[in-house]
This record gives structure tokens, sequence and C-alpha cells, in this order.
């Protein structure tokens, strides 16, 4: 049985890797901002640590599974129930064109996303990568504790899949 997480800050691949890899390996991938975030009739709200956890629970009774987001407090259990953990360690100036890129498309209406695409968002984007290279040290530290199951992807090493 696989059971593998997928971390990354915003626009490092996560999604399309996830994407290729259930592809590859019938296995079912879940969006972990899905889960914090849920879609209803009437709109988006944000569940509690509690009700995400739930919804992870229930999702692992499953089997497999291939969960990809970005790193959160709520739902720190999936660094222990995975089996193998990909860190995607794609450059920040990359990233950073990415963020921009993707915005423009979803502007045009290119590319759809789950949010409302607007400034506001764009700018926390960039908010979130700038925090997330200002705390890095402490997320290496956490994928240390996890060493043995962490696979470490730079942009280069995401061809071979």
């Amino acid at each position: 049985m696989k059971k593998i997480l997928i971390i990354g800050i915003v626009a490092s691949g996560k999604t399309t890797l996830a994407k290729r890899l259930s592809k590859k390996m019938n296995i079912p991938w879940y969006e972990l901002d899905a889960i914090v975030h849920h879609r209803t009739p009437t709109g988006r709200y944000k569940r509690t640590a509690e009700e995400q956890i739930e919804v992870i629970m229930e999702i692992d009774n499953r089997g497999e599974w291939i969960f990809e987001g970005t790193d959160r407090t709520s739902y720190q259990c999936l660094y222990q129930m995975a089996d193998t953990i990909i860190f995607l360690d794609t450059p920040l100036w990359k990233r950073k064109i990415r963020i921009l890129t993707r915005f423009i498309k979803q502007k045009l209406g290119i590319e759809s996303c789950h949010y409302k695409p607007d400034f506001l968002m764009l700018k926390m984007m960039y908010k979130w990568t700038r925090d997330f290279e200002q705390d890095r040290s402490r997320f290496e530290a956490k994928l240390n504790s996890y060493s043995e199951k962490v696979i470490r992807l730079n942009n280069n090493s995401l061809n071979f899949l």
C-alpha cells in the first residue's frame, strides 16, 4: 500500500506531480487546500483543524492515497502517516515566475482556480513564499526527523516522471 505526501511551497509543482503520480500508479490524489477550504453549493468555508483531520482519516481508511499541499500545522499527522514524503524544492526564481504566470492565466480565464485571483491573492502568494524561505530552517529540521522516507526533488529531477 502506498501513501505519499507531496509537500512544497506555492508554485513548486505539487499538483502537477500529484496528477502524474496518480495516473502512473493508479492512486487517488487529494489537494490539501480543498480539504482545508471546503467547497459547498453556497461557497467555500475553512474547516477547523479537527474537521480537516476527520476528512484525512476518512481518506486514509480507504487505502492508498497521494496528498499534496503546503506545510500547515493542522495536518502534521500526514508526515507520520505517509510511507513517502516528497519535498518539491523548486528554485525560488522559478516559483516567483510561476506565481505571476499563473495569476495572468487565471485573470485571462485560461487556467481555473479554487479562489478569487485578485491582486490580494497574488500578494499573499509572494508573502507565503517569502515567509517559507525565512523559516526554511524550521521546515528542514522537520524533514530531517523523517529523513528515512523523504525524497527531495528540485526542478531538474521532475523530468524523469
